[in-house]
């Protein structure tokens, strides 16, 4: 007799909607290094400011559509007419100062890239060009919002004129991408990240 297949152990964070799951599963905290996806993420979590996670995640798709897939050069052309279309797009989250933040962020990310030549290379150096974890592990009591990379990336973004990218959204910007490893104890991803 066949052994019943156990389930997998996750992080509590994601519970059981198949669609975070599966971002659990395939995307949160594994390596990213794509400059168009690493800025898909920076706007998506600052859309996410105030509100939870999964809300986005069920936009997503039409975020991606709202903002031209996130096609940087694309977004920074954006007028006045844009924005009003934007405020009227119930399929994405109407807030105008984010709305205008994303258009600045997308200038932003423009001149980062002419400067580092991949947003990639900006980004990561913020964590020494490599995936940093918390040597004490995390689980669902031992949770941090912040660190000093975070403090420091955000500092520098804001001086680039970068919008909506306090410590805590950049935190959560690098747990998504991968460069700070915060799946829990005990979560298959933790497991098999330290083999």
């Amino acid at each position: 007799m066949a052994k019943p297949k156990q389930a997998k152990q996750r992080c509590s964070w994601c519970g059981e909607d198949p669609l975070y799951v599966r971002y659990h599963d395939t995307e949160w905290g594994i390596p990213q290094h794509d400059d168009q996806a690493l800025f898909e993420m920076l706007i998506l979590e600052g859309f996410q400011a105030g509100l939870s996670w999964i809300t986005i995640l069920r936009k997503r798709e039409n975020f991606r559509k709202a903002f031209k897939n996130f096609n940087a050069k694309r977004i920074a052309a954006f007028t006045p007419a844009d924005v009003k279309r934007l405020m009227k797009d119930e399929g994405i989250i109407r807030n105008r100062l984010k709305i205008e933040a994303a258009i600045q962020n997308a200038k932003s990310y423009l001149a980062v890239k002419k400067e580092f030549g991949s947003f990639d290379k900006y980004l990561w150096q913020f964590t020494g060009q490599r995936t940093l974890r918390d040597p004490r592990g995390m689980n669902a009591t031992r949770i941090r919002a912040t660190s000093p990379e975070s403090d420091a990336m955000s500092k520098d973004l804001k001086r680039r004129g970068f919008k909506f990218v306090g410590s805590t959204i950049c935190y959560a910007h690098m747990q998504a991408t991968g460069m700070i490893d915060d799946h829990f104890e005990g979560c298959f991803r933790y497991v098999t990240r330290r083999k």
